[in-house]
This record gives C-alpha cells, structure tokens and sequence, in this order.
C-alpha cells in the first residue's frame, strides 16, 4: 500500500507560482510512474502531467504546457509540480497518483494509487 501526501496548494494571485509536493510514508516512489491531476467544483478530474519511473520522460496536458513541470527526487521519494503564471481556471483540488505500470498515461483507471488532494485557489 502507497500513501501519497499532497501539500504545497493555497491561495495566489493570477501571474503567480505555486509548487506542489507529494511524498509517499514508507515507500519508495521510484517504482511507479506518477501523475499530477486535478478537479474544479462541478467539473471531472482532468489530467494535468505525469513523469516516467526514472523521470526521464514528461507528459502534460495542452492547457499547462509552458507553464507547468513536473519532476521527481527518488531518493526523498518525492514528486514536484512547479505551477508558473497561474491563470484563474488552474483552480482546483489537485491530486497525485502513482501506478506501476503507466507510460506518462493520462488515463485515471491506470493509476493505482491517490492522494487526498490539495487545493489551489488562483485569484483574478
């Protein structure tokens, strides 16, 4: 069983920076392919970015390209999303999600395991 933890979300202003970290207690990451998401109120989760077992490889939704990274330490069993010239629609609660056998999906069912989510509020 992984349990990932998210922190880093809160409040700024439209232009600004945010970044996201999400550890797992008392297991290695560095088996599992991860991924960032995230839910507005009243919308579905949507895929935001995700990073290879080795951190090699990155895949990011069209709406955050440029403005978003994700990267990963596997030796603090931590992944990052760095959150750059934040726009007001970026808000949301965002979730990390890692899986064993993934591929930089974007799909949620290939994620086999969740954080609780934190929230990011971007103010106009």
């Amino acid at each position: 069983q992984v349990q990932l933890v998210e922190s880093g979300g809160g409040l700024v202003q439209a232009g600004g920076s945010l970044r996201l970290s999400c550890t797992a207690s008392g297991r290695t990451l560095s088996s599992y392919g991860m991924g960032w998401f995230r839910q507005a109120p009243g919308k579905e989760r949507e895929f935001v970015a995700a990073i290879s077992r080795s951190g090699g490889s990155t895949n990011y939704a069209d709406s955050v390209k440029g403005r978003f990274t994700i990267s990963r330490d596997n030796a603090k069993i931590a992944v990052y999303l760095q959150m750059n010239s934040l726009k007001p629609e970026d808000t949301a609660v965002y979730y990390c999600s890692a899986g064993l056998v993934v591929g930089l999906s974007p799909r949620e069912y290939e994620y086999d395991y969740w954080g609780q989510g934190t929230q990011v509020t971007v103010s106009s």
